[in-house]
């Protein structure tokens, strides 16, 4: 078999080529069946999820923000399915974007919301070319925490990403359907749809199965090897200028040789069961749930330490018939003090937040080293506009969940000062996974009082 032969080939038709190489599967049992069993070490590994609801959170008479505050508060109305998690659930009240603003830009803060979730920048106002925001917060872990597995980060979400252009007053749909973004100028697309994201995860075998895993990986291997050697021969017949463009190939490669290797040191965890979806179901629930099971058993294997899930695209239109509203999520945000339109609102976003407590809850049964995989997380969920009616960008509704490692009590609500910077939370959280950062965004200083308690 000769995989490359001496003709030229764009790097792109290489990377085609390698086809299912770029997906590998993480696996629990990869050494021969006649090997002795491995025993792996294991080591406190932090994550971090950022979850994000699109087009604020209504709290007119308190629907969000607790009563009291510190230890002695009450969970909202629409928090109330947080309460048997209170534990691990942090409310931060206070925190702001103010880049989320017009300023001078005049509408698009829907736009500037997405944005500046884990940027805090102020992103161009362009429909095409020159988008550019700053790198999120998600990302900056990502180029550390990646080192140590498979899949630097999973960008994930629940709907269909926008076409290409404007959506927003003047801005790029871009800003609208990622929170994610590589560089200031690269936003990273996501990942809507859980077959893709469990092939991504698992490969193209049909379920979790160690089993069929390990044949998927054998038979990556052997075609890595064929590349190699095609190289190698491919490479003699070269002059110095595509010897270099070779070069890259050969990088790709040994990235994938990376990964096979971080998932042998990794074939010690068990995983449950789980079969490779049909595609994305039509009720926003089923969905939802289907891609939170594969970002908790993403953590579980160790696969990521870094994941952000959208319930939604910034501005989003999505209509919840499922839960009594047929109506678009958007219209009804703009509700004018209509009381009908304020109790769907609240509606979708309690569901919301139950959507949030399923997640919490499966990674509150996951054990993992020194208790469960969500003492060991920190996962952030809120929107870049508070009221929606108005386009506010201040008093956000924002809570954080999960013990850190250890290091967040959790059972508190913490109010600070208005206006102070959410991305003082992220650096605070960047510091915590050992990714200190000197500044994002619009940041003025690390979040205070996150470890007392």
């Amino acid at each position: 078999m000769t995989f490359l032969t001496k003709r030229s080939l764009p790097r792109r038709e290489v990377l085609r080529g390698l086809g299912v190489t770029i997906a590998l599967p993480w696996l629990d049992a990869m050494s021969p069946a006649m090997a002795a069993p491995r025993t792996v070490t294991a080591q406190k590994a932090l994550r971090m999820g950022f979850v994000y609801v699109p087009n604020g959170i209504i709290d007119l008479k308190g629907e969000w923000t607790p009563k009291g505050e510190g230890r002695d508060f009450e969970f909202s109305e629409i928090n109330a399915s947080l309460e048997p998690l209170r534990d691990h659930i942090t409310v931060l009240s206070g925190l702001a974007h103010v880049n989320g603003r017009p300023g001078g830009d005049g509408p698009g803060d829907h736009a500037r919301a997405g944005a500046t979730f884990l940027t805090g920048e102020r992103p161009v106002k362009t429909e095409g070319a020159g988008i550019r925001a700053g790198v999120s917060a998600d990302q900056i872990a990502a180029r550390e925490l990646g080192k140590h597995t498979q899949i630097g980060s999973l960008e994930t979400g629940i709907e269909e990403p926008s076409v290409a252009g404007g959506c927003d007053s003047g801005y790029s749909c871009a800003y609208t359907n990622t929170i994610s973004w590589r560089s200031p100028t690269t936003p990273n697309p996501v990942e809507d749809n859980p077959r893709r994201l469990f092939e991504r995860l698992f490969g193209d075998g049909s379920s979790t199965d160690s089993t069929e895993r390990l044949a998927a990986l054998r038979e990556q291997r052997t075609i890595l090897d064929f590349v190699r050697e095609d190289l190698a021969r491919l490479r003699s017949e070269l002059g110095a200028t595509d010897r270099g463009k070779l070069e890259e190939y050969a990088e790709s490669i040994r990235d994938l040789e990376h990964r096979i290797e971080r998932a042998e040191a990794d074939s010690g965890r068990q995983l449950p069961t789980m079969h490779r979806p049909g595609g994305a179901p039509d009720n926003f629930s089923d969905h939802a749930k289907l891609m939170i099971d594969l970002q908790v058993l993403a953590f579980q294997a160790d696969l990521t330490r870094v994941t952000t899930f959208m319930m939604g695209r910034e501005g989003t239109w999505r209509s919840y018939p499922g839960i009594g509203v047929p109506d678009a999520h958007h219209a009804v945000t703009h509700h004018s003090g209509d009381q009908e339109k304020i109790a769907k609102t609240i509606r979708i976003n309690q569901h919301h937040v139950q959507m949030l407590a399923y997640m919490l809850e499966r990674m509150e049964a996951t054990p993992d080293v020194d208790g469960s995989l969500l003492d060991n997380s920190m996962v952030v969920y809120g929107s870049s506009i508070s009221d929606g009616n108005q386009h506010l960008h201040h008093d956000l509704p924002v809570l954080l969940a999960g013990g850190g490692g250890g290091r967040i009590p959790g059972g508190r609500h913490l109010r600070y000062a208005r206006e102070t910077p959410m991305t003082n939370l992220l650096l605070s959280m960047l510091d915590f996974v050992g990714v200190p950062t000197g500044h994002l965004g619009d940041s003025t200083g690390r979040l205070e009082g996150l470890t007392h308690g």
